[in-house]
C-alpha cells in the first residue's frame, strides 16, 4: 500500500484579478474580471487571450472571436494543472478535459492557486489520509474521492464525492469540514477492484505487491495470508494463498543431481551411501558396489567374510577370496584354507603355520592367515572386520573411523541402508542385531521419523525447524501441527485450530474449514468462505455489502445508510448526495440549477449565460462584468466578435470521381424505375380499354364452350386451343351456308339482289363471289300479300313468322330481319385462325 500524494497546501486566498479577462465556454464568451484558473488559455498574437473552460470546441463554435482564435495558425495553448495531456496542441475538434484525478483551488469558483493529483498507481493504505485546504474542487469523469472530517477518529463519517464542487461552503450542513482525503479512484472497473487493488483510468485494477487476479483478489505464488506476505526465503514449497499459514511444506533441498541413494553436493556431484555406486545407465547411486548385494528392502548389504561377490537377493557367494573355498553347508560363506605345518600338523584357531611350527595370530585376530593385523580372517571378540582390518565399535554400534554399523552375525562393519547416510544401534552390545538399527541421517528429499527415513512426516508430527530433517511429535492437544509442537493445524476432541491454538468456536474474521479456522478475505469483517465474494459483513472503509462483496461506495445516484446498512436513492434533484431529501445534494441533476446549502435551486444566471456542464456554476458567476451605469467602474477594452455569431465560409469542393459515378448510377436507376412504372401503367390502361370494348361488343367469352376451351388450353396447351377454334370456325361456316340457303327462298320482284359473302372455310380471305338470290331461290311463289294487293314486298318475308317471347322483357327481332341481313352481309366474316400464328379472336382472350 502507498500513501496519497500530498497536495499543495492552500491557505492564502488569491489576490483579486484587476485585469480584463475573457472566459469562454462552448457557445459563449464573457469579458470581465475573473480569478478562475480551470481550463486552458489560448493566445494569438494581436488578440486578447481567452480562458477555455472544459468542453469541446470546433471551428464553428460561437462566437466569432472564439472561432478566430481556434482557427488561427499561430495560436498557442497554456493548460492549467491537470489539463496538460488533453490540450498539448491545437487540433480541432479541441476537447478540454481534466486528466483522471482531483484538482483543488484555494478560492471558490475554481479560482486562486490550483493543485492537482492524479489517480495513484498503487492502492492507498486504509490508514493513510491527507488534509485538504480548499474552497472548490474539480473531478474528472468517472473519478470519485472519499473524504471525512479531520477530527473524525474513524471512517464512520466518510463521504463520497463524485462531482466538481464550485464552493465547498454550499455543501450540506451534515458534510464534514474541513475535509481529509482518504482515497481517490476511478469507477471505470467492472467488477470493482478489491481493497488490495486500485482502479485506473483505463478500467483495469492495479494490484499491490503480492496480489494478483482481475480484481487483485488473491495472492501470487509464494505469498500467503490476507495481506499476501512473502513466504520465508529458501522455502521451495510454501503453504501460500490468502488462507495459507506460510509454513514450508518441503524444507529439504530437492534432489537436483539425479542421485538415487545419496546426497547432492553443492557443486552438483553426488555422494552415495555405503554399498552403492553409479549404474551402467549413468544413474548415480543406483547399483550395489562389488562385495555388496541388494536385499529385499532395497539396501546394499556387505557379503560374508571371504566372499568378494555375491548374488542380489540371496547373498550366495559367487566368488571367494584367493585360497578360500565355498562352505558346503552355507553357500553365502567362503572358508579359509587350513593352516598346516610342514610336518602335517593342523594349527588350532588363533594360530597359523609359519612352515615348521604353528605361530599365534595377532592379538586383534581370532583366526588369521598371517601374523599381522591385516591378515585376520575373523576378528577378536569386540572388533569387526573393516577393509581388511579389525576395528572396534562404540556404544551406538558404529565402527570406528566410519559411518558403518557393527554386525555381530557377520562380524563385519555393514552399511546402514539405502536412504540412511548414518545410523546407530542404541545400547549396543555383543548381542545386538542389525534389526535394531536406527537412521540418524537421510539422503536428500527424506525426513527422519522414528529411526526411519521417510518421504513425508506422518500425521501428528512436524518437521523440526532446528534441523529441517527430524519429524517431531505434536502436542497432545494437536492432531497436526507445524513449526512447533504446540502450533496446531488441526485439533483433537472436535476442537478447531485457530492461529495455532485449539478453540471451540472460530473467532471473528475467520471461518471454519476442515477442522481449522481460516482467515476471511481482507475485504470482509465476517465471511462464509475464503473468497472475496463470500463476505457476511463489512468494515467501515468498505461498508457496502453487495452480492457477497464489500465495496467502498454505492452508485453515484445513491448514498449509504449506516442504519440499514444499505444503499438508498438520492432525491431526484441531486446527481449525487450525502443523505436523503432535497437538502443533502452534493451536485445537481438539472442543467439549469446550482447548489446552495445542499439544495438545488434555479441558477438565475446573468448576462444571458447558462450553467457550465460539469462545473455546476454560471459563466456569469466566474466572470465579474462591471455595470455600465456604475461611474466608478473602469470601462472594459473593446473586443470585436465577442457577441457575434460565427460565420464560416467553406470553398466549394469539386466532386470526386467516385461521387460522380455514384450520382450517374443513381440517375440511371431512377430512369429505369420511372420507365418501368410508365410501361406498367400503359399496359393496365390498354387492358382496361380492351375490357370495355369487349363488354360493349359483347365479345367476352361465356358459356360452357368457353370454359371447356380454357380448360383444354390449360390441360393440353395452346395446340388444343387452336383445334377447338378451328372447330368453332367450321360450325360458323355451316351456319353461314344455311343462311344462304334460307335467303335463296326469297324473291325480290323489283330487281335482282346481289350480295357479297366471304366463305372463309374454303376460300382465300380476299376472294369474293356474287350470288343472285332470285336465281337460286327455291321459294319462287309470290307471297300472300303480293297475291292480294298485287304489289311486291319491300323487304324479305320469312316463311314462318317470328313469335314474340312472353318470357322475356325485351323485343326479339326477326331472325331474318333487315338488320340481321345487314349485319351479316355488310360486316366481315370471322377469319379462320392460323394454327401456327395463334389466335387473336376475342373469344380466346
Amino acid at each position: 500500500m502507498v500513501a496519497i500524494p500530498v497536495l499543495v497546501s492552500l491557505s492564502n486566498l488569491a489576490t483579486v484579478n484587476t485585469t480584463s479577462t475573457i472566459v469562454c465556454t462552448a457557445g459563449q464568451c464573457l469579458q470581465g474580471y475573473s480569478n478562475t484558473s480551470i481550463g486552458v488559455t489560448i493566445s494569438v498574437p494581436g488578440s486578447p487571450p481567452a480562458l477555455l473552460l472544459p468542453g469541446q470546441y470546433t471551428s464553428t463554435t460561437d462566437p466569432q472571436l472564439l472561432h478566430n482564435l481556434l482557427t488561427s495558425s499561430s495560436a498557442t495553448l497554456s493548460p492549467s494543472p491537470g489539463f496538460k495531456s488533453s490540450a498539448q496542441s491545437l487540433a480541432l475538434p479541441l476537447n478540454i478535459a481534466q486528466e483522471p484525478g482531483l484538482s483543488i483551488y484555494s478560492d471558490p469558483l475554481y479560482s486562486g492557486q490550483p493543485a492537482f493529483t492524479s489517480i495513484p498507481s498503487l492502492p492507498i493504505s486504509p490508514n493513510s489520509s491527507t488534509p485538504l485546504t480548499l474552497h472548490s474542487l474539480a473531478l474528472s469523469s468517472n473519478v470519485y474521492i472519499a473524504v471525512n472530517s479531520n477530527a473524525a477518529s474513524s471512517n464512520t463519517s466518510r463521504l463520497i464525492i463524485w462531482d466538481s464542487i464550485p464552493d465547498t461552503a454550499q455543501l450540506p450542513s451534515s458534510a464534514p469540514s474541513p475535509l481529509t482525503l482518504f482515497s481517490i479512484e476511478s469507477s471505470a472497473c467492472s467488477p470493482p477492484c478489491a481493497s488490495s487493488g486500485i482502479c485506473t483510468a483505463s478500467g483495469t485494477c492495479a494490484c499491490a505487491p503480492g496480489f494478483t487476479g482481475p480484481s487483485c483478489e488473491t495472492c501470487q505464488a509464494g505469498f500467503f495470508g490476507p495481506g499476501c506476505a512473502k513466504c520465508p526465503s529458501g522455502c521451495t514449497n510454501c503453504d501460500d494463498g490468502p488462507t495459507g499459514s506460510g509454513r514450508c511444506l518441503d524444507t529439504t533441498p530437492a534432489n537436483t543431481c539425479n542421485c538415487l541413494n545419496g546426497v547432492c553436493n553443492a557443486d552438483g556431484s553426488c555422494t552415495c551411501t555405503t554399498g552403492f555406486t553409479t549404474a551402467s545407465n549413468g544413474t548415480a547411486c543406483s547399483q550395489c558396489a562389488p562385495g555388496f548385494f541388494l536385499t529385499s528392502n532395497g539396501d546394499c548389504s556387505i557379503c560374508q567374510i571371504g566372499c568378494t561377490s555375491c548374488t542380489d537377493g540371496t547373498g550366495i557367494c559367487t566368488t571367494c577370496k584367493s585360497g578360500f573355498t565355498q562352505d558346503a553347508n552355507d553357500r553365502t560363506k567362503c572358508n579359509p584354507p587350513p593352516s598346516v605345518t610342514s610336518s602335517g600338523t593342523t594349527c588350532p584357531p588363533g594360530a597359523f603355520s609359519d612352515g615348521a611350527n604353528c605361530t599365534p595370530c595377532s592379538s586383534s585376530c581370532k583366526t588369521c592367515t598371517g601374523g599381522t593385523s591385516n591378515d585376520c580372517v575373523e576378528c577378536a571378540s569386540g572388533t569387526y572386520l573393516f577393509n581388511g582390518a579389525c576395528v572396534s565399535a562404540d556404544a551406538n554400534g558404529v565402527c570406528a573411523g566410519s559411518a558403518l554399523i557393527a554386525d555381530n552375525n557377520k562380524l563385519e562393519c555393514d552399511s546402514c541402508g539405502a536412504k540412511c547416510t548414518s545410523c546407530k544401534i542404541p545400547n549396543f552390545s555383543s548381542i545386538s542385531t542389525v534389526k535394531q538399527l536406527q537412521c540418524t541421517g537421510c539422503v536428500s528429499g527424506f525426513f527422519l521419523s522414528n529411526g526411519k527415513c521417510v518421504e513425508s512426516c506422518p500425521s501428528g508430527t512436524f518437521v523440526s525447524p532446528q534441523d529441517n530433517l527430524t519429524c517431531t511429535a505434536c502436542d497432545s492437544s494437536c492432531s497436526t501441527c507445524a513449526g512447533s509442537s504446540t502450533f496446531c493445524l488441526t485439533c483433537a476432541s472436535n476442537q478447531l485450530a485457530s492461529s495455532g491454538k485449539c478453540v471451540s468456536t472460530c473467532p471473528s474474521n475467520t471461518f471454519s474449514s476442515s477442522g481449522s479456522c481460516l482467515p476471511c478475505h481482507a475485504d470482509c469483517t465476517t465471511c462464509s468462505g475464503a473468497s472475496f465474494n463470500q463476505c457476511s459483513s463489512c468494515s467501515s472503509s468498505r461498508p457496502v455489502l453487495t452480492n457477497g462483496r464489500c465495496l467502498p461506495t454505492c452508485s453515484k445516484t445513491q448514498f449509504f445508510d449506516p442504519t440499514s446498512s444499505s444503499c438508498l436513492p438520492c432525491d431526484a434533484s441531486c446527481s449525487s448526495c450525502s443523505g436523503s431529501g432535497p437538502s443533502q445534494c452534493l451536485a445537481c441533476s438539472a442543467p439549469n440549477t446550482v447548489l446552495r446549502a445542499g439544495a438545488c435551486v434555479p441558477a438565475q444566471c446573468q448576462q444571458s449565460t447558462t450553467v457550465i456542464p460539469g462545473l455546476g456554476a454560471c459563466l456569469s458567476e466566474l466572470v465579474s462584468v462591471p455595470s455600465s451605469t456604475d461611474p466608478s467602474a473602469a470601462p472594459l477594452p473593446s473586443v470585436s466578435g465577442i457577441d457575434t455569431p460565427t460565420t464560416v465560409s467553406s470553398p466549394r469542393r469539386p466532386l470526386a470521381w467516385w461521387e460522380i459515378l455514384l450520382m450517374t448510377l443513381g440517375c440511371a436507376f431512377i430512369f429505369v424505375i420511372v420507365l418501368w412504372l410508365w410501361r406498367r401503367r400503359a399496359r393496365k390502361q390498354r387492358a382496361q380499354r380492351t375490357t370495355q370494348f369487349a363488354q360493349q361488343r359483347r365479345l367476352d367469352p361465356v358459356g360452357w364452350r368457353w370454359r371447356l376451351i380454357r380448360f383444354g388450353e390449360k390441360l393440353f396447351g395452346h395446340r388444343e386451343t387452336i383445334r377447338l377454334a378451328n372447330m368453332r370456325a367450321a360450325e360458323e361456316a355451316r351456319d353461314a351456308r344455311d343462311m344462304d340457303k334460307l335467303l335463296a327462298n326469297y324473291e325480290y320482284p323489283r330487281g335482282e339482289v346481289r350480295v357479297q359473302h366471304h366463305h372463309h372455310h374454303h376460300l382465300h380471305p380476299q376472294h369474293e363471289r356474287q350470288t343472285s338470290l332470285s336465281s337460286t331461290s327455291t321459294l319462287s311463289a309470290p307471297s300472300l300479300y303480293s297475291q292480294v294487293t298485287g304489289n311486291p314486298h319491300r323487304a324479305p318475308v320469312p316463311k314462318e313468322p317470328v313469335k314474340s317471347s312472353s318470357t322475356t322483357k325485351r323485343d326479339i327481332t326477326s331472325r331474318f330481319s333487315t338488320s340481321t341481313i345487314d349485319d351479316y352481309y355488310l360486316n366481315d366474316a370471322p377469319t379462320k385462325l392460323d394454327s401456327k400464328a395463334g389466335s387473336k379472336n376475342p373469344f380466346w382472350r
